[in-house]
């Protein structure tokens, strides 16, 4: 695949007021995407294909809804409106509405300024890379509009909220609940922050509601699924049994018990892996999980002492669902927290993916930390250095000195990951080995080296 000058790893990501952040933009995209929906749906006489627009509660969320409406109208396809809703339920009700495509206006875990454009398909699914690039072909014509008795509609759904909460709800098993349980609920003043404390409420629990007041310019500031430690707070000053942090778009989850120990998508995924194998008994059954470069090894050991296969995938959501559609399995996920569980969705979804953790651990007895004690994880460094974009890390001397100098320490009892963010202009720097302080100074050593020239 060619490189593409808009759609990153997880659809189009930027500063808002900056080139392609922009409402000429944005109404353009639409009017594309609006061009290829034709193009690809054929629809009965008389009526046109719609999608489905979501979004995250960022101030310029108001402006960007806008300019894709305008272009998707133009093109000839209506337009439904759902308000703040997260990605993970424009995937769903795309599919349950049986519209051609869902649109998600969101940076997830980004600050406020930051805005973004991704697509998910009429199965619920992220466009493949082929719609996106002859989208992004299309933007380069030019912007046209219909004739005015074949544009499209707009109108808004009343009710998107609470479907998607009943949703959530029929993916936890009917014989449990969550009753006497007391959770904190971080929703990173984001898209889930009318949603997610009411999925845990109506199954019984008792609900602390952390990060539910946003403002447009409060998302993921100091809250949420990158930033615990206001969660962790709050589950020490309420006395909760656990805490779940979400990201600003509700695809990103982190969980936190009474003591306040963070758990990671890593140690999420293995509990959610364990369950998987104490229902279905059998490992053919099960297939096996997906984790990704950064995934810790001591994960992948976890995995394998269950019997089941562990396989990475590049680092990525996108990346991880491809791979379980390749393998036919059904669970995998990041240890940032985006966690895919096939059986219950078609995507990654925060919500859900506590709903599987919390299903397990009822039906166990179990705290997060019992049922991850068969876990032991090797010391991991990650470390973000800021870069200019387009700077050839691989080809610079200083930078591959540093990296050969800590694999020649390591001695082949560790791993050294370097890869660029795909929403940020920022380069990871990521060392595991046996010994943390010897992780944790190689890892700055490559930062440094990478800092200097960068």
């Amino acid at each position: 695949m060619g490189t593409r000058k808009y759609f990153g790893t997880d659809g189009v990501r930027g500063r808002v007021g900056e080139e392609p952040i922009t409402p000429e933009f944005m109404m353009r995209l639409g009017h594309a995407a609006g061009e290829v929906l034709l193009e690809r749906h054929e629809m009965p006489p008389g009526e046109r294909p719609a999608v489905l627009i979501g979004k995250d509660t960022r101030i310029s969320g108001y402006m960007l809804e806008a300019a894709l409406e305008a272009g998707f109208s133009s093109a000839g396809v209506d337009v439904m409106l759902a308000g703040p809703i997260p990605t993970p339920a424009v995937a769903y009700l795309t599919r349950a509405l049986r519209l051609q495509a869902g649109v998600v206006i969101s940076a997830s875990h980004n600050p406020f300024y930051d805005n973004g454009i991704k697509f998910f398909s009429a199965g619920g699914l992220k466009l493949p890379d082929a719609v996106e690039a002859e989208i992004e072909a299309r933007l380069m014509n030019g912007m046209g509009c219909m004739e005015p008795a074949r544009l499209g509609r707009a109108r808004r759904i009343d009710d998107a909220a609470g479907r998607y909460i009943e949703f959530c709800k029929s993916t936890f098993p009917n014989e449990l609940d969550l009753r006497g349980l007391k959770i904190a609920v971080d929703c990173a003043h984001g898209a889930a922050y009318h949603i997610a404390p009411k999925v845990f409420h109506e199954l019984g629990a008792e609900v602390i509601p952390v990060g539910v007041a946003p403002d447009g310019f409060n998302i993921n500031d100091r809250v949420g699924a990158t930033s615990p430690e206001s969660l962790r707070q709050a589950v020490l000053d309420h006395a909760a049994d656990m805490g779940i942090a979400l990201d600003g778009d509700g695809d990103r989850l982190i969980m936190i018990d009474r003591q306040g120990e963070v758990f990671d998508g890593d140690k999420l995924l293995y509990v959610i892996a364990t369950a998987h194998k104490d229902r279905e008994r059998n490992a053919e059954t099960v297939g096996g999980v997906v984790g990704t470069l950064m995934s810790n090894l001591g994960l992948e050991q976890a995995i394998a002492r269950l019997g089941l296969p562990f396989v990475r995938a590049r680092v990525g959501d996108r990346y991880v669902l491809e791979l379980l559609h390749e393998k036919g399995w059904r669970i995998g996920g990041e240890n940032s927290g985006h966690i895919i569980c096939l059986d219950c969705h078609t995507t990654g979804d925060a919500i859900i993916s506590a709903l599987q953790v919390l299903a397990a651990l009822r039906r166990r007895g179990q705290t997060l930390a019992q049922a991850c004690a068969d876990l032991v994880f090797c010391p991991q460094r990650l470390v973000n250095v800021r870069m200019n974009p387009g700077f050839d890390w691989q080809g610079n001397a200083g930078v591959s000195a540093a990296c050969a100098h800590a694999e020649a320490t390591l001695g082949g009892e560790g791993r050294i990951l370097l890869r660029p963010s795909g929403t940020e202009p920022l380069l990871r720097v990521m060392v595991e080995g046996r010994d943390e302080a010897l992780v944790n100074n190689l890892a700055h050593e490559i930062a440094a080296a990478v800092e200097a020239v960068a």
